[in-house]
């Protein structure tokens, strides 16, 4: 380390915050790599009498410097909350485990009792969880309260470990006569989706002592819904629900409803943007009315919520002494609509806790919405069908030997690039190639199965002399909805997938290096498709930088 650095971070920490037992680094932008980068920091925490809370935000930790702060913090069992979101800034995914690991080692050695732990904003995935797998079925976790994981790319892998973890840690305190008491769980955007909020919540249940839950954008829809609402009714003291930006549908709300009428401790019920919908409303207007004494603030906001209903939920509030907001914008009530419910709430005397309506979508047709609901049932059959038929095969697989991987990777003919594909043919190749790498998940035999696929269909493309390299990307660009274009061609919805396989592809020696700088330009502008994947996308940004 050049000696003007060392002078510089010298300056820095003589800026570092104490108060109250807490040694705070947050946001100082220090990148420690090795242990003499981390030289300074280490004697800051050694001669704090009293460590209670380590901050160590908005700063980038490398695997050598977390093994020796990990040291010193061998001695410091006060340590009670570790602030530790957003301190791996552009770490390789591969860094971040055996970071998390040391770490946690230390706080074990020093038999720290923890409250809070916060790793939000560690774009770490399913194998990070595994790095501090160890820390949470430990006795230091054994007092935790709170726990925060907010947008870490967890996946269904990482929460089902991350279940697990806290399902052990319940069963390891509770054997010593202090059960786990995890009062608040974090884990928005985490592409959780049913299987792992499923996990989550047969968690949720063991503990029971839950009072707060933030799981927005996590992809759920109401297998998981249900499951997490049948969790929540085993947590009386819930205060606050967080579900932003999942998908309830009828049956969702309906389970939840079913909940909300026993939790009398609520307060903060957001379920904005979760397609509620107006049956789904209407059940969590009677759930209302019937209960939740302590409520103060309900979302359900952009829920494609007609008038009707959304009259019902509000005469459900009238006796809700306490109520500051109820959200209802982004819905269809028209304009007649929006005028009656503010004249509903103004006989309550409530009408200052309405939430703006300018957002609001108009009355649709009747008969449109309800072509909507039997589509929606529709599918919603389609998709139970198809999960009984996938279990049925399960079942059947069971007992042949080296059956057991195949049955959760997709199926053969999804993940056949030799299907006719026509690869000199730039546009059917991004056909191809987007049709196998939707299915990506972060299990293993499915994850190793979509990337062999690419392999075959891309390496046989880019070895081709009649292929245009230059208008597979730009097709490919286009139908990401990250390159605009005179056709009139949909985005794919969810870029996971795609963005995971690109980050497999462009590591491979078929892939034309010149093809990164193009690729990297669209990869790091603004894009709100792009930020809705932001694990995925900062791991391809990673990759790119170092191609």
């Amino acid at each position: 380390m050049a000696s003007e650095d060392i002078a510089k971070l010298a300056e820095t920490l003589a800026k570092t915050q104490v108060a109250g037992g807490q040694l705070s680094f947050k946001g100082k932008s220090l990148k420690l790599n090795t242990a003499e980068d981390a030289k300074d920091v280490i004697k800051e925490i050694e001669d704090f009498d009293g460590l209670e809370a380590l901050r160590l935000e908005g700063n980038t930790v490398g695997v050598e410097a977390a093994r020796v702060i990990a040291k010193a913090l061998e001695k410091k069992s006060e340590l009670k909350r570790c602030h530790w979101s957003d301190m791996f800034t552009g770490r390789l995914r591969s860094e971040i485990p055996p970071a998390l690991t040391s770490l946690g080692e230390g706080l074990i050695t020093a038999g720290a009792q923890l409250v809070e732990l916060d790793l939000s904003d560690n774009a770490f995935g399913p194998d990070g969880v595994r790095g501090f797998e160890a820390l949470l079925k430990s006795s230091a976790c054994f007092t935790l309260h709170e726990l925060k994981l907010n947008n870490c790319g967890m996946g269904i892998g990482g929460g089902k470990i991350l279940a697990a973890a806290l399902t052990e840690c319940h069963r390891k305190s509770s054997a010593q006569g202090k059960p786990l008491g995890l009062k608040v769980f974090v884990a928005g955007r985490n592409r959780l989706e049913n299987d792992g909020a499923t996990a989550l919540a047969e968690a949720f249940g063991i503990i029971g002592t839950l009072e707060e839950v933030h799981m927005p954008q996590n992809g759920i829809n109401h297998p998981g819904v249900t499951a997490l609402a049948q969790a929540f009714a085993i947590n009386p003291l819930l205060r606050v629900i967080n579900l932003n930006d999942n998908t309830f549908t009828e049956k969702g709300a309906v389970a939840m409803a079913k909940t909300l009428k026993t939790l009398r401790q609520a307060e903060v019920i957001n379920f904005g943007d979760c397609l509620v919908r107006s049956k789904g409303a209407v059940a969590i207007a009677e759930a209302v009315r019937g209960g939740l004494p302590k409520l103060k603030e309900l979302n359900l906001s952009f829920c494609e919520i007609k008038r009707d209903a959304a009259l019902a939920v509000a005469e459900a509030v009238a006796d809700k002494a306490e109520l500051e907001k109820l959200d209802l914008n982004g819905n269809m009530l028209g304009e007649e609509g929006c005028e009656q419910l503010q004249e509903v709430l103004d006989g309550f005397n409530m009408a200052r806790v309405l939430a703006s309506l300018s957002d609001d979508e108009g009355e649709d047709d009747e008969e449109e919405e309800e072509e909507e609901e039997e589509e929606e049932e529709g599918e919603e059959e389609e998709e139970e069908e198809d999960e009984e038929e996938e279990e049925e095969e399960e079942e059947e697989e069971e007992p042949q030997q080296g059956q057991g991987e195949e049955s959760s990777t997709p199926s053969r003919k999804i993940l056949d690039p030799n299907s006719g594909t026509d690869t000199s043919d730039p546009e059917k190749v991004v056909s191809a190639f987007l049709k196998v790498s939707s299915v990506f998940k972060d299990e293993a035999p499915v994850r190793t199965a979509v990337q062999d696929a690419v392999d075959a269909l891309m390496k046989k493309a880019f070895s081709s002399s009649s292929f245009n390299s230059n208008a597979f990307l730009t097709r490919l660009l286009v139908h990401m909805g990250l390159l605009k274009s005179e056709d009139k061609i949909k985005a794919i919805a969810n870029l996971y997938g795609p963005l995971m396989a690109l980050n497999h592809v462009v590591q491979q020696d078929y892939f034309p290096k010149a093809l990164a700088p193009l690729l990297l330009a669209f990869m790091t502008k603004p894009n709100g498709a792009l930020e809705s994947c932001s694990f995925a996308r900062h791991s391809l940004l990673q990759t790119l930088y170092k191609v």
